[in-house]
């Protein structure tokens, strides 16, 4: 859950229409921490950088991992890595690696390998599970993107103004899901920003509803996600941007 959400922040940098050029020529590094109740419970980082697949096509590769921090990583340990490669033209999903390794006091280990290839001109997406023979093959509809590469779907977009509504489809391999944000004018420590807000229900909670927020400046063509909330059944965490670095 805690990976889909966080995930969907790179959603947010959308660059001039028909462009998906934001990140420059060398790649973006985002480091951020998660905390509850002020204290420091997670920490991710994200990485952004440009690439090559097969042929030479130019593409952009997506890291990102998310691990526990402190006291709460001896009740909830979390190491988990995803990586997403996407077309650097359309913006479309390619390939997408889910890798999850956690294991709690009170909830029992997950340690898994998913690859999810994405055939978006046949509609249709293809499962591997690392472990396991065959592979499983899904229907999608045509705008499906992973968690990580549904940020390029706002790289055709124009500028994200208040006022506006988006709908986005997301699969990871797991559930397709459909998620709603409305975005609003706010400011964050003394930053023009524009804030994004959903009501979701969250499967980790049976079911339960939690509201996610997303603050991005709006000051910069990059519109770096500074602020990230998850109000859940069980608490509010914050995701703090602690370092923003160009490769």
């Amino acid at each position: 859950m805690l990976g889909i959400v966080f995930l969907v922040a790179m959603i947010f940098f959308p660059g001039p229409p028909g462009h998906c050029d934001a990140l420059g020529p060398e790649g973006l590094v985002l480091h951020y921490t998660g905390k509850k109740l002020g204290v420091p419970i997670l920490k991710a980082t994200i990485q952004i950088e440009n690439g090559t697949i097969d042929g030479g096509k130019s593409l952009y590769k997506i890291h990102a991992n998310i691990s526990s921090l402190g006291v709460f990583g001896l009740l909830f340990r979390m190491n988990n890595r995803f990586t997403s490669l996407i077309e650097s033209g359309t913006c479309r999903p390619i390939h997408y690696v889910k890798e999850i390794d956690q294991q709690g006091i009170f909830i029992g280990k997950k340690r898994y390998v998913h690859r999810l290839h994405f055939d978006t001109s046949h509609g249709k997406a293809i499962i591997e599970k690392d472990g396991e023979k065959g592979r499983e093959e899904i229907s999608i509809p045509p705008d499906t993107y992973d968690p990580l590469s549904l940020f390029g779907r706002y790289c055709l977009e124009e500028d994200i103004q208040a006022g506006q509504e988006f709908r986005m489809s997301i699969y990871d391999g797991m559930k397709l899901r459909e998620v709603i944000f409305h975005s609003s004018e706010a400011d964050v420590e003394s930053k023009a920003a524009v804030c994004l807000e959903s009501v979701t229900p969250f499967s980790t909670f049976g079911g339960k509803e939690g509201r996610i927020r997303i603050w991005f400046t709006r000051n910069d063509r990059k519109r770096i996600p500074i602020l990230i909330e998850l109000d859940l059944p069980v608490g509010m965490v914050r995701f703090e941007l602690e370092e923003t670095r160009e490769k």
